[in-house]
C-alpha cells in the first residue's frame, strides 16, 4: 500500500469511535437542554426524556445483521 492508502485506512478505522463519541455528546447536550431524543432499541423506537423516562413510539423491524462483503436490497 502507498502512504496515502495507509493514511486513509487509519482514518477509516478511527471513524466509528469518533462518530460514536460525537453522537453521544450531541445526545447528552440535547437532554441537558430539556428536550427529548428518539432512540431505537430491540426493534422499537423510544422517546427518551431528560429524567430518563422512555415512552414507546413505534415497533419497527429489528436491525439487519450484515456480513462484510454481503449485498442487501433496501426496500
Amino acid at each position: 500500500m502507498s502512504d496515502d492508502e495507509d493514511e486513509i485506512a487509519i482514518l477509516e478505522c478511527q471513524f466509528p469511535g469518533i462518530s460514536s463519541s460525537a453522537f453521544a455528546q450531541a445526545r447528552e447536550k440535547v437532554l441537558a437542554s430539556g428536550q427529548s431524543v428518539l432512540q431505537s432499541e430491540n426493534g422499537c423506537i423510544y422517546e427518551v426524556f431528560p429524567d430518563g423516562r422512555q415512552v414507546l413510539v413505534k415497533r419497527i423491524e429489528p436491525p439487519t445483521v450484515v456480513e462484510l462483503g454481503c449485498k442487501i436490497t433496501i426496500r
